[in-house]
């Protein structure tokens, strides 16, 4: 992607001690759960994993794979797997796409439509460089904008879902191409790192399970989980956010 500067955004507020941290019985636990999930999700959608390889192979005859550095736990970079959706050697413009972006491939679109691309993740959850529920994880630029968000959101392994996603499950049909940057830089990511954060302090076991459950059925986020997309003064989404008019 070209190299472009934006102005820094004004920093959200962030816990003096960043809490969220779990106890060792804790964290093993949820390290266990989501081992075994990925594990078994792998084993389960073994067939649809390869009929997916199989359709990509066959578009374009590209790689299956795509793999991109992104910052995970404690701020050290991975390797992100994804099904790849763009034609090859082209992923090098932007990070993000709006509709109909020419970079997409016919199976692509449909990948990206059914967040199938993001199925290969779970091998990042079985490395334990991810887990099922938590803040998405971004490339290093971004991370740069917001590190005080990052370093507490990071204490924990990045995930493959979390309220945000949810809440912005078709977040590129806001995008223009004349301002995409402009426009996540400027309001999207802010306002999905101050859900993250929310939710970060407040999650459950219970909530991720909700969480976890609403991403498989393709489902928006409940009255209960919305609570978790306000800001610190209580104020709401701004209205061109809301999970309304992304439906």
């Amino acid at each position: 992607m070209a190299s472009r500067d934006y102005p820094r955004p004004i920093s959200l507020p962030i816990h003096a001690e960043m809490p969220g941290r779990r106890k060792p019985w804790q964290a093993a636990l949820r390290r266990g759960f989501d081992f075994a999930c990925a594990a078994a999700g792998l084993a389960v959608l073994a067939p649809v994993l390869a009929a997916i390889a199989v359709a990509i192979e066959l578009d374009d005859g590209g790689p299956v794979l795509y793999l991109q550095d992104r910052v995970g736990r404690g701020l050290q970079k991975f390797r992100l797997l994804k099904f790849r959706s763009m034609f090859a050697g082209v992923a090098e413009g932007s990070f993000l796409t709006a509709p109909g972006d020419a970079r997409v491939t016919r199976v692509g679109r449909l990948l990206r439509r059914y967040k199938l691309d993001e199925l290969p993740q779970l091998v990042n959850v079985l490395k334990g460089e991810m887990q099922l529920v938590g803040v998405r994880p971004q490339v290093q630029r971004f991370v740069d904008l917001f590190p005080n968000e990052y370093a507490e959101l990071l204490q924990t392994p990045p995930g493959i879902t979390d309220p945000a996603s949810l809440s912005f499950r078709h977040e590129e049909s806001l995008f223009h191409v004349e301002c995409i940057e402009e426009l996540y830089i400027a309001k999207i990511l802010p306002f999905k790192l101050q859900i993250a954060l929310n939710y970060s302090r407040t999650r459950t076991f219970l909530s991720d399970l909700e969480i976890l459950f609403r991403t498989v059925l393709g489902m928006g986020l409940s009255p209960a989980l919305h609570g978790h997309g306000k800001f610190h003064d209580g104020a709401q989404a701004p209205s061109e956010f809301t999970d309304a008019k992304l439906s």
